[in-house]
Parts: C-alpha cells; sequence; structure tokens
C-alpha cells in the first residue's frame, strides 16, 4: 500500500485520547486510513471523525489542523501518513 506524508502531531490530550494533527500537505477526511510513526513504533487506524473547535467538519486542507481521536497513544512531532 502507497503511503503519503501528510502532516505531523502538534498536541495529544492523553486523558481523552486526542490528537491535533496540522495537514501539511495534501488533505485528510473521515473515512481516510491513516497510520501514525514515529522512529519503530507506529500504528494505523481509520479516521471516524474531525473536529476544528469542537465543531464537526469532513475533511481538511493544507495548513489546517483538527482533533480526531486515536487508539493508541502519541506525542507532538509523531508523523502522519495516508494510506491509499
Amino acid at each position: 500500500m502507497a503511503e503519503e506524508l501528510i502532516g505531523k502531531v502538534v498536541h495529544y490530550f492523553n486523558k481523552i485520547g486526542v490528537v491535533v494533527v496540522k495537514v501539511e500537505k495534501g488533505s485528510l477526511a473521515v473515512g481516510d486510513k491513516i497510520k501514525f510513526r514515529h522512529g519503530e513504533h507506529e500504528f494505523e487506524q481509520a479516521v471516524e471523525s474531525l473536529q476544528i473547535e469542537k465543531e464537526a467538519v469532513d475533511s481538511i486542507k493544507k495548513g489546517k489542523e483538527a482533533g480526531l481521536k486515536v487508539n493508541e497513544a502519541v506525542k507532538e512531532g509523531w508523523e502522519v501518513y495516508k494510506i491509499a
């Protein structure tokens, strides 16, 4: 499967398991399959929802940030890849 680096984690809320992702290339949408990676650690998941300032959105484009729920703990600086 092809992977494209689209952004990075800019914040992680550990109590609620939510990250803020900044898209630096392309776009991110509900339903996309993504991978979080930092060194040897990585995991994949589907984007089930996106929120900007507590408002649900369907997608975000380059330069925007949105929050999404994650299945595993991550930290700031982790890379985010879209899986095609």
